[in-house]
């Protein structure tokens, strides 16, 4: 036999965009990590963060909330997502240094840019859970970008070049699908 031919279940027949009907889905605990990180193109944003002595107060902690909130308003966000009941959000935030052996001689052949990403960031983690018929990858998404959103807008002043990267779903648990891991 051969395999049935993969579907978007949010479109009808006649291909228009619908809400995917969970009624007849069992309620199990299901939970989604997303993960990305925040990069910065000059030392400076890092140093204050590290310091706590950014002017818009203390980045990480603004940020964490930020993101808890993003989580409770994707089906705001994302038109076709379900409101679903959440019983956890998680948000971690990491910084990390500087990674490249020759960041300091990038720095000195020009101005700070896209292309210049080597002066450390913010590592984010989301962890969201519910308890319900849908999953929450798009909630864990949402977290992970409303707090990579908060540490730019509180950065942007000492780094315009800032760059939000490699947001994505390492793990999803619950429902007929069980575990899937990146």
């Amino acid at each position: 036999t051969t395999p049935p031919q993969p579907f978007l279940p949010h479109l009808t027949s006649t291909g228009s965009a619908h809400m995917v009907s969970i009624s007849s889905k069992s309620h199990t605990t299901r939970t989604a990590i997303a993960v990305g990180s925040v990069y910065f193109s000059n030392p400076t944003p890092l140093s204050l963060i590290t310091s706590n002595s950014l002017k818009k107060g203390d980045v990480l902690s603004v940020s964490r909330i930020a993101g808890i909130m993003a989580a409770k308003k994707c089906p705001d966000i994302v038109p076709l997502c379900h409101p679903i009941p959440l019983t956890h959000v998680g948000v971690e935030l990491r910084t990390f240094p500087l990674n490249a052996p020759n960041a300091s001689s990038r720095a000195e052949a020009g101005p700070a840019g896209p292309d210049n990403m080597n002066f450390g960031g913010v590592q984010i983690e989301c962890t969201v859970a519910c308890t319900g018929a849908t999953g929450v990858e798009m909630e864990a998404l949402t977290a992970v970008m409303g707090t990579a959103l908060s540490v730019v807008d509180m950065c942007k002043a000492v780094d315009k070049f800032q760059r939000i990267g490699d947001v994505r779903v390492v793990l999803k648990e619950g429902g007929k699908s069980g575990v899937w891991r990146e």
